[in-house]
């Protein structure tokens, strides 16, 4: 019986390592031929298996998927007791920055007004707001904090140096605040497993996420309608020459079974059009996703 038992993991095991090569055949398949470096990482949170490609180490630009480290670093501060998320924070009609994304400066076009730490949180994140973003990184004691705070959480491929201001004054400065696609992968496992903030911190931060309203093109695109989507974009637009930065997206997504993964997709150096840039996410979260609900 025992000899029976070996044998069926033998062959279990040698049909899911078949399984895992054709998933990376066809990941590699969607990036192969593009002129763009593209890093792909996949992580099982709740159980084990862990994909990446080529570039799964690289560091690569964040763009506004630093923001989810800012949270972080700003919750951690609730978490402490410095700050709680129904204290107001005041916003001048000077903190609204033109010629920037800020569905708060599009609401509040005249500033002066109180809103929330948590619903400026939830602007930051969810809605990507620029604006919104400097504004709690001037709460916390700007870049440094964030830095020393994910560095402290076992992050060591991790950068942040600019601030939105900075990086909208040149493509150059895009390229400060970097971080790997393996490293990212290991943040928001740790982040979903409370290893980094309060378990009401990780709820408010998990549900901020999911309501995220931006890069619909990109991991969200082709999931079944309904799926949890616990996810952070970043975008650089094209510089003169064509060229984009970054095309990013990293989340924690929820399969049928209730199991949960997180996937982290950089798309940098691009000449291809953004389509093209936020079809590659689309195309491979899609097939990450269907080899694992088949498993």
């Amino acid at each position: 019986m025992k000899s029976i038992f070996n044998l069926f993991f033998f062959f279990a095991t040698l049909f899911s390592f078949a399984q895992k090569q054709d998933l990376k055949k066809e990941i590699n398949a969607i990036t192969n031929d593009k002129n763009a470096t593209v890093a792909v990482s996949v992580t099982g949170i709740d159980f084990p298996l862990h994909f990446e490609n080529k570039n799964g180490e690289k560091k690569l630009p964040m763009l506004s998927v630093f923001k989810f480290h800012i949270a972080l670093a700003v919750l951690n501060k609730v978490d402490q007791g410095k700050l709680k998320l129904d204290q107001p924070i005041f916003i001048k009609k000077a903190d609204l920055l033109e010629n920037t994304w800020s569905p708060i400066r599009e609401k509040y076009p005249d500033g002066n007004i109180e809103m929330p730490l948590s619903e400026l949180i939830k602007y930051t994140v969810a809605k990507s707001d620029n604006n919104g973003c400097d504004l709690l990184l001037r709460l916390i004691g700007g870049t440094e904090t964030v830095q020393k705070f994910i560095n402290n959480k076992g992050i060591k491929n991790f950068t942040i140096k600019a601030d939105e201001a900075q990086m909208h004054k040149g493509y150059e400065f895009m390229y400060w605040n970097t971080t790997s696609t393996n490293d990212s992968n290991l943040l928001l496992m740790n982040f979903f497993d409370g290893k980094v903030l309060s378990k009401n911190s990780t709820s408010f931060l998990m549900k901020t996420m999911i309501e995220t309203t931006t890069g619909t093109t990109k991991i969200v695109a082709q999931l079944p309608k309904g799926t949890p989507v616990a996810h952070k974009t970043g975008s650089s637009g094209k510089d003169e020459k064509g060229l984009t930065i970054a095309e990013n997206d990293i989340g924690i997504i929820t399969l049928p079974n209730g199991k949960h993964y997180a996937i982290s997709v950089f798309v940098s150096d691009s000449m291809e059009t953004e389509e093209t840039n936020t079809k590659m996410i689309a195309d491979i979260s899609k097939r990450v996703f269907d080899y694992f609900s088949k498993k």
